[in-house]
């Protein structure tokens, strides 16, 4: 029988979320590379739609305002029906997953610094 493989879960990196899943919001990944839960997203002020943040964008999705939670398959097309957390979360900073533009830990922890602006706190 052929090993089984368990993908990257939120069990870890969430910590805590609100009750009744008051952290969470249904978004529009765009559609650029698959992305994994823990992948820590900006969003794009253009279209509100949200990416990997990237510490050097341009576009609004420099700043990480959000993680995400289910696995988004947006190599070739927008996902419509992404789970994200954007509020009122703690999360466990080692289990997150960043762009290779934040390429240092003092890079890192600025990104995690950013997102507790949004209310969810790294630690």
């Amino acid at each position: 029988m052929p090993p089984l493989t368990e993908g990257r879960t939120p069990g870890d990196f969430l910590l805590f979320e609100e009750n009744s899943h008051y952290s969470r919001e249904v978004a529009t990944i765009a559609a650029g590379a698959d992305l994994e839960p823990g992948a820590v997203l900006g969003k794009v002020t253009a279209t509100g739609k949200y990416v990997l943040s990237a510490q050097d964008a341009a576009d609004g999705s420099e700043t990480p305002v959000a993680i995400l939670l289910s696995v988004a398959a947006a190599a070739d097309a927008d996902v419509v029906d992404a789970i994200v957390l954007v509020r009122h979360a703690q999360v466990r900073r080692f289990g997150l997953t960043f762009d290779a533009t934040w390429s240092s830990e003092a890079l890192r922890d600025t990104a995690c610094a950013l997102l507790g602006n949004a209310g969810i706190v790294a630690i």
